[in-house]
């Protein structure tokens, strides 16, 4: 039920538009004057649509629209303001349309009017929610693998750079760990690829049921995934590695009735300083090849970067 504000500071309308608005299946929030509309407006569930007397104590309309806009610059959400005036001039109305209400009553208004009014006023609410959503599944999508449903290579980068800021504000460390399935080519040429993408996937599954709710993990390429452990020290970054090492290798998976045993290497690093992320990722990288020398199934981690 979309939920709509009246400001009005005469008893009578008030109570009228309550009655209509109600009748017409909206929830309504009644106020009784500008200040009070305006602090119902920067509630956390603010109505999205509001029918603002133009006359009325404290604030009027006029200055509750251009406070609106004001606030509403540098945001996602909208409010649709439908102003009430006595004054049907065309400067009066130029003036409440260019301080930001989106349409105007003249009182006294027409009871049809006002719900046809209010009508559109709720569908451009709602084909702004539907612009917003639509937006947010592209951006989910342009950062998202279409295989594994992780971050992909794009995304998880800029969360390495993320980090980074964050933790030169913080003066905190972090760590960075590149895991690469071992003899990820035998099980696509033993099995098939399709398989191998299940493994893929299931790898997936498990990085992410083994990390906590503030790590980060995305493919990195092919076999690879990036792991992103925030403020730990080197300790901690290692224990979530090596759990994530065994989450993987401790058991087999089942792919479509086919047991097949999967195990990886990881390189760690774990950073205090101002290293750039090529000088990250190659640390890590390194510290990978040598998990793969060293025999796979296991954690290398390399020397911690320090501050320069």
């Amino acid at each position: 039920m979309m939920k709509v504000l009246i400001a009005e500071d005469d008893v009578t309308s008030r109570m009228v538009l309550k009655h209509m608005l109600a009748e017409w299946g909206y929830e309504v929030v009644v106020t009784n004057d500008g200040d009070e509309a305006w602090e119902a407006l920067q509630a956390e569930d603010a109505p999205q649509l509001a029918i603002l007397d133009w006359m009325m104590p404290g604030i009027d309309g006029v200055e509750v629209s251009r406070r609106l806009r004001e606030k509403e610059k540098d945001q996602e959400e909208y409010t649709y303001v439908l102003l009430l005036t006595a004054m049907g001039t065309k400067d009066n109305i130029v003036t409440g349309m260019e301080a930001g209400a989106d349409d105007y009553l003249v009182k006294p208004f027409d009871r049809h009017e006002l719900r046809v009014r209010v009508r559109a006023g709720r569908r451009i609410i709602e084909l702004q929610s539907d612009l917003l959503a639509a937006r947010q599944d592209l951006i989910k999508l342009s950062n998202t693998d279409a295989l594994t449903g992780l971050l992909n290579r794009r995304a998880i980068m800029a969360g390495v750079a993320t980090e980074i800021a964050r933790s030169q504000r913080n003066e905190r460390m972090f760590g960075l760990s590149l895991l690469d399935i071992d003899y990820f080519k035998k099980v696509n040429d033993t099995y098939g690829h399709l398989t191998g993408d299940a493994v893929l996937q299931e790898c997936a599954k498990r990085i992410s049921s083994a990390l906590r709710p503030y790590d980060s993990v995305g493919r990195y390429g092919g076999e690879e995934f990036l792991l992103i452990i925030p403020g730990g020290e080197e300790n901690s970054v290692w224990s979530v590695a090596q759990r994530v090492r065994s989450v993987i290798g401790s058991t087999d998976m089942d792919v479509d009735g086919t047991r097949v045993r999967v195990t990886v290497s990881q390189g760690v690093v774990t950073w205090d300083g101002n290293a750039s992320i090529e000088e990250l990722i190659d640390a890590a990288d390194k510290s990978l090849y040598l998990a793969k020398e060293n025999g796979r199934d296991r954690v290398e981690r390399a020397q911690t970067l320090i501050k320069r």
